[in-house]
């Protein structure tokens, strides 16, 4: 398949989109990958395919408004159909790394309530062990936020806050974003589990056993992967 990594984003979400069937309620995640299967549902929905979705963030509640898809909450629809998303690393298990957009909490929560979650992603987000190419972001609350950053670096990390045109990044949550960078994890689970046993952590970027399919675009096509 010609072209770049923007459109191989694309094909990958489109895959995943095509998942989608009339009357679903879909969570829709956050992202460059996730815009293209908003963008997608979009014009579908243009067409008289009518599905709602739950956003992971205000801005993608925001465009998917703009592209007339409905909007609801999961406190309506606490069960959700199928959930597409992109993801910032994946393993060979299918494990994940997610939030370097800052929406990790929220995707986390719509996909725990979703009863199959479709990942996009180009090729290059596939690594042998997670961690290997970007940080680990963990949400956490700002009080004591140096607290919680000590004790996370006591299990392994060096943390830095995230910080953009010189302000603390917020998140929709008004929390803050520690960047954690581990040697090597290992054992996803245990320390996604460790991670959320810290006073002061919201949520972590590690998503174990959640994804059903994987979505795979690169120069050769576009793979599935299932678990």
């Amino acid at each position: 398949m010609a072209g770049d990594a923007e459109s191989w984003k694309r094909a990958a979400a489109e895959a995943a989109v095509a998942l989608v069937k009339p009357g679903m309620v879909l969570g829709l995640g956050t992202g460059s990958t996730a815009r293209y299967a908003i963008l997608r549902l979009g014009a579908m929905a243009r067409e008289g395919f009518e599905v709602r979705g739950v956003p992971t963030s205000i801005a993608t509640a925001n465009l998917a408004k703009e592209n007339g898809i409905p909007v609801t909450s999961l406190e309506e629809c606490p069960v959700l159909d199928l959930a597409i998303d992109g993801a910032d690393e994946v393993d060979p298990s299918l494990d994940l790394i997610k939030g370097m957009g800052g929406a990790l909490f929220r995707e986390k929560l719509v996909a725990a309530a979703a009863r199959r979650v479709a990942i996009a992603v180009d090729g290059s987000k596939l690594v042998k062990r997670l961690g290997s190419r970007v940080p680990l972001p963990v949400e956490v609350h700002p009080f004591g936020w140096k607290v919680t950053k000590g004790r996370l670096e006591g299990l392994g990390a060096t943390a830095e806050l995230r910080v953009a045109s010189g302000e603390t990044v917020r998140t929709d949550n008004d929390n803050y974003l520690l960047d954690c960078r581990f040697r090597a994890i290992k054992e996803p689970g245990d320390l996604e589990r460790a991670i959320n046993d810290v006073p002061g952590v919201i949520e972590n970027g590690l998503f174990v056993g959640v994804a059903s399919v994987v979505f795979v675009a690169e120069a050769k096509g576009v793979r599935t992967l299932k678990r």
